[in-house]
């Protein structure tokens, strides 16, 4: 397994955000987290990368309890994608997802020409190459997210960890997202990202997590878990599961008239 979350209780110092929480990731798997907004996805996320210490039990990477490990080395096996990312420095995107390579570099050391065409893949593969020269400063927010997901992918990570990857995206650039998600996983890397839509499960998760009441409420394959009753408890709105005619499932809410 790449990641194992085992009886985790994560929080803040003063306050517990959730408990109990178990669930595993193998290569080429997609797990997708879905919950509320203040449900504990942001902070479960810091605790699996080690940014937060667990409140109880513990987050294994490659078999390795993540409290053991160097920062550089949980930086070479897992690549993350904030919610959000404001940019200070005029960087340019091809500089912001080189810096992606930096968990591959000895101390002192600059990047090579072999680092330089892992980032210009990286652009290209997500369709952002053309910004490649622009100040990630002067870019939309959509496009920053993008150029968020290339420099993790830069990282060439064996797990890649994204919070709410497509929120501040366009349609067609999150459908653009959720498929280099599904050809990641067909490459053998791990995806664990969390999303509002259930949809997104759906598209290209082979397992979902309803994370809500500050513990698991249901895990297991997006056709199972994601139901009327499920999320209605999650969310506390009515919502119809509908089928489409290609066998497919999508998410109506039913709207109070």
């Amino acid at each position: 397994m790449i990641l194992e979350a085992r009886s985790l209780a994560f929080g803040f110092s003063t306050r517990t955000v959730g408990s109990g929480v178990s669930f595993s990731l193998a290569a080429g798997e997609v797990l997708c987290v879905l919950g509320p907004n203040g449900g504990g996805k942001t902070t479960l996320f810091r605790t699996i990368l080690g940014l937060l210490e667990p409140k109880d039990g513990d987050v294994l990477l490659e078999g390795q309890s993540v409290r053991a490990l160097s920062r550089p080395r949980v930086a070479r096996i897992v690549g993350y994608v904030p919610q959000g990312h404001s940019a200070y420095f005029a960087y340019t995107v091809r500089e912001f997802v080189l810096m992606g390579r930096t968990a591959h570099l000895e101390i002192f050391s600059s990047p090579t020409k072999d680092d330089h065409a892992v980032a210009e893949r990286s652009l290209e593969s997500l369709g952002i190459a053309q910004l490649a020269d622009r100040p990630i400063t002067e870019i939309s927010g959509g496009e920053r997210q993008l150029a968020l997901v290339a420099r993790a992918l830069a990282q060439q990570p064996k797990l890649l960890v994204m919070d709410e990857p497509s929120a501040s995206l366009d349609f067609g650039n999150q459908v653009r997202v959720l498929e280099r998600l599904a050809r990641l996983a067909a490459t053998g890397i791990a995806v664990l990202f969390s999303s509002h839509d259930p949809d997104h499960a759906f598209l290209v998760a082979q397992r979902a997590l309803l994370l809500g009441e500050g513990r698991v409420l249901e895990l297991g394959p997006p056709r199972e878990v994601i139901r009327a009753d499920s999320l209605e408890r999650l969310y506390g709105v009515s919502i119809r599961i509908l089928q489409t005619e290609d066998g497919r499932q999508a998410c109506l809410p039913s709207l109070a008239r």
